[in-house]
């Protein structure tokens, strides 16, 4: 069985990417397609065991790989121009485009979607307004190709034979949109790298890259309002804006190494999460290492934090406590309540909380799932071909 894997575009070493280095580990044998790839030697070799891969015109148009998310319009017939037709199976790693691959109804092809394309819907209009182009020439005409690529998304709905989403929280979106149902395969963390530590610290952290949905500056603005200290590791656009944020009490680390980032994260007192995630490693790592987390209450962190609210009661068992609303008075009622019962929540419980979404239980339901669903992709073409065979014969006789 020929086996070709579409991934949007290699970067960086993220979410989608750690899941493509454990489709990798279940099959070494994928044919690799995608827009752009500017990974490193030492990155290919993690998430594609070294293997190269086949990539779009976009990125031999001028900046096209630095600049790729310039040429928005473009992805569909990018993605579309993959010729796809001697593989029997095909999995798309999707948060954009790839979905929209064209396939023959006699391939298989399976869609694993971290989310349907953000910025044409669900951040739209955060994202028009935050780019600048909520009004203008430019702004019209961002809003006609997201318009064109909400209407193409929507037709390629059609295209995998099956949905699997990284949550019951993207699962929901994708019926929203597309109207398809989705099995739910909740993506590999790597929690062997994350233990507990026996010391704790007096101090919070976050971990993020700084972009506007993630939310860090909501975060940042809180605990400068306090005396109490918050560590903030990671870097992005929105790192200078956050910095002008910060008070004495708010150290910004930048990026660090993952060891060091470790060795931090298990001596804090809790993890705090501000962000509308479509599901959300960072509060999974923490947990791994026995660390409660304070989370906003919306999206994939429902289904990974066993939390309460500041109007529960706190039980056995809980891992964390989530506040309703991206504001900073109902950050800091949760960070109240946290230390108010901060004793009673269990190391030990949290990080198995956090095994849950381990690596080796993903890598083991994704293949289980890819077998069964080829099998019953299999049967139905069996049955499809004995049904039309009579017809055909009746037809003639």
């Amino acid at each position: 069985m020929k086996k070709a894997l579409i991934h949007d575009w290699y970067t960086q070493y993220s979410g989608g990417e750690r899941c493509v280095e454990s489709f990798t580990n279940i099959w070494d044998d994928f044919d690799h397609f995608t827009l752009v790839d500017t990974l490193t030697d030492e990155q290919r070799e993690k998430v594609l065991k070294g293997k190269k891969t086949n990539t779009s015109f976009i990125e031999k148009l001028p900046f096209g790989k630095k600049k790729y998310r310039s040429y928005l319009p473009l992805f569909p017939l990018a993605i579309e121009q993959f010729d796809l037709n001697e593989y029997d199976l095909i999995i798309s790693s999707s948060s954009a485009i790839s979905k929209g691959a064209l396939t023959r109804p006699d391939q298989l092809h399976i869609s694993y979607v971290y989310s349907p394309i953000r910025y044409a819907w669900d951040l739209y209009f955060q994202y028009l307004k935050e780019s600048g182009l909520n009004k203008g020439i430019k702004g019209f005409i961002a809003k006609y190709f997201l318009h064109k690529l909400r209407i193409w998304d929507v037709s390629s709905a059609n295209r995998p034979d099956y949905y699997i989403a990284i949550s019951h929280y993207i699962a929901a979106r994708i019926k929203k949109i597309y109207n398809k149902e989705s099995i739910v395969i909740y993506p590999p963390v790597d929690t062997k790298s994350f233990t507990i530590s026996d010391k704790k610290e007096d101090y919070y952290i976050t971990c993020s890259r700084m972009v506007p949905y993630k939310k860090i500056n909501l975060i940042v603005e809180a605990f400068s309002k306090t005396n109490k200290k918050l560590i903030v590791i990671g870097d992005g656009p929105d790192f200078r804006k956050i910095k002008k944020l910060a008070t004495l009490n708010v150290e910004l680390m930048g990026h660090v190494g993952k060891a060091e980032m470790i060795e931090i994260l298990r001596k804090a007192r809790a993890f705090v999460f501000a962000a509308e995630e479509d599901f959300g490693i960072a509060p999974i790592e923490a947990q791994a290492c026995g660390v409660p987390v304070i989370a906003f209450a919306k999206g994939g962190v429902l289904e990974t934090i066993k939390g309460c609210f500041i109007t529960d009661n706190l039980v056995e068992g809980n891992t964390g406590v989530f506040f309703k609303d991206q504001t900073i008075d109902s950050l800091l009622g949760a960070i109240e309540f946290f230390e108010r019962h901060e004793q009673s929540f269990d190391k030990k419980t949290i990080r198995k909380q956090a095994e849950i979404f381990s690596k080796e239980r993903f890598e083991k339901e994704f293949k289980k799932t890819i077998e069964k669903l080829y099998d019953r992709w299999k049967n139905s073409m069996n049955e499809n071909s004995i049904i039309q065979d009579k017809q055909e014969r009746t037809f003639y006789e």
